[in-house]
């Protein structure tokens, strides 16, 4: 396990806050985590958040009976990089969340167009209601929720290729019933 001498009253970054003493990083390598993170785009508010994950995945890392990295300096900047692309990729997620609300909320201000937006929601909602259980949930998770295939199938714990077999599935037979029922 990694361990890290530090002197109570000067943590890891030698501003005074007491860090463990069990700290997975020091503050060299703090430095860089913040360092990547910060160049990465993460603002300033959400570096310590990103820090901590860095701490966390060492240690589970350890708890897991892992091998230490060889260099924990250049593995630690490699996740901090991750997770600055997560973070994009978050923000990028709620942003499109935020433009599929604001285009619903013109939809309803549209007459004309309205009665088909009707329709076709009428026509989604029973074309959901005939899917089985299974494959239902994968299209909410996909679309409604915005999750990608990974994280689907983190959540529902089945592998990534069920994931996207039952997807495939769901989506031709959507698209068939809306097909059926001349929707689209």
């Amino acid at each position: 396990m990694l361990r890290r001498k530090s002197r109570r009253g000067q943590g890891s970054d030698g501003l005074g806050s007491d860090a463990p003493a069990d700290d997975p990083l020091d503050a060299a390598q703090e430095r860089r985590v913040r360092a990547v993170l910060a160049l990465g785009g993460v603002p300033q508010a959400d570096l310590p958040d990103g820090v901590q994950q860095v701490r966390l995945r060492l240690l589970e890392r350890a708890a897991n009976g892992a091998e230490a990295p060889r260099d924990v300096s250049a593995w630690a900047a490699v996740v901090a990089s991750n997770l600055a692309m997560d973070w994009h990729r978050a923000r990028r997620r709620q942003e499109r969340i935020g433009e599929r609300l604001a285009a619903l909320r013109q939809l309803d201000h549209v007459d004309a167009s309205g009665d088909d937006t009707k329709v076709l929601s009428l026509a989604v909602a029973q074309g959901l209601d005939e899917l089985p259980d299974a494959q239902r949930q994968i299209l909410v998770l996909r679309f409604y929720a915005d999750l990608p295939v990974r994280g689907i199938a983190e959540e529902l714990g089945i592998p990534e290729g069920t994931v996207k077999s039952r997807l495939h599935t769901a989506v031709r037979a959507l698209r068939a019933r809306l097909h059926e029922d001349e929707v689209v």
